[in-house]
């Protein structure tokens, strides 16, 4: 019996063989990714229709992930879904350590994130999310549960260095009314960490259908969400040794790409800062700065 899977390490497993993979192994794995939350209430016959493969093609790839089959592999999701809460973790024991002595080790948890993230972005990948910011006739925004926190900074450090950027989670219904203007000029930023929302991929399937193209801030070495854009920033956010994941990584993401999107376009992103300390100025907003 193997360890439990987490999500994190299932989209590993694919990630490692999935170039491996025939054609039809390639849409389960594909259907795996997009449904994780929903696996366990599946057949191996089931997962296989819904894919649109054979009974044998699904046997082959759950071997090709190292699971003896499929019943192997619904346990070890089984146990992983129960892990991956709250809840779980607040039943793992906790060494007796002092407040401080706690507080130091989440502090370290996070650095450790940070030193262990800092050489795993490519440089052109960074180079190429910035390039779709800068050319973008509109950023459009959007991040459920856990990621909403991630989206809505990215939201407002982006709408301070460029102008049109808005959010899609703000729109109280309102995506189909609103992304039916987008095309090809406008990109949308998606923030994807777990625990997932059903509700994304779809999202992201209708920009895509009006044109417009995708950025990925995921914590998911690869899933069928990040497959289909055009660039994909990595950014791990799983801390086993904390009650709740840490986006330390994604927060210091999102703040080097506003910063580095200012640099790019350095005279409007003045103009435009210097227009909203006026307005900040002339609503009397802000307690003053001593």
């Amino acid at each position: 019996m193997h360890d439990p899977l987490n999500p994190s390490t299932l989209d590993a497993r694919i990630r490692h063989v999935y170039a491996q993979l025939s054609s039809a192994e390639r849409k389960l794995a594909d259907m795996v990714l997009t449904r994780q939350r929903e696996l366990l209430g599946y057949s191996a016959t089931e997962l296989a229709g819904l894919a649109g493969t054979s009974k044998s093609s699904a046997a082959r790839f759950f071997r090709s992930l190292g699971y003896a089959g499929y019943d192997e592999f619904r346990q070890a999701l089984r146990a992983a879904q129960l892990q991956q809460s709250p809840l779980a973790r607040m039943e793992q024991p906790r060494r007796k350590r002092s407040l401080a002595q706690h507080f130091q080790a989440h502090l370290q948890a996070d650095a450790g994130l940070l030193n262990a993230w800092a050489e795993s972005i490519p440089e052109a990948q960074l180079e190429a999310a910035i390039a779709m910011l800068v050319r973008a006739r509109k950023v459009w925004v959007v991040g459920y549960r856990h990621s909403h926190l991630t989206a809505f900074y990215a939201q407002s450090l982006l709408a301070q260095v460029r102008g049109e950027v808005g959010s899609l989670n703000d729109v109280a219904g309102r995506e189909a009314d609103l992304l039916a203007s987008a095309s090809e000029k406008d990109v949308l930023l998606a923030v994807d960490f777990r625990r997932r929302s059903t509700r994304l991929p779809r999202l992201l399937a209708a920009a895509q259908a009006v044109g417009a193209q995708t950025l990925v801030l995921t914590d998911a070495p690869v899933s069928a969400l990040a497959m289909q854009a055009q660039v994909v920033l990595r950014c791990g956010a799983s801390s086993p040794q904390g009650l709740f994941d840490s986006y330390v990584c994604a927060v210091s993401l999102v703040n080097f790409l506003a910063s580095a999107l200012a640099q790019q376009q350095r005279v409007p992103t003045q103009e435009r800062l210097e227009r909203i300390e006026r307005l900040h100025v002339a609503l009397d907003d802000l307690e003053p700065q001593l």
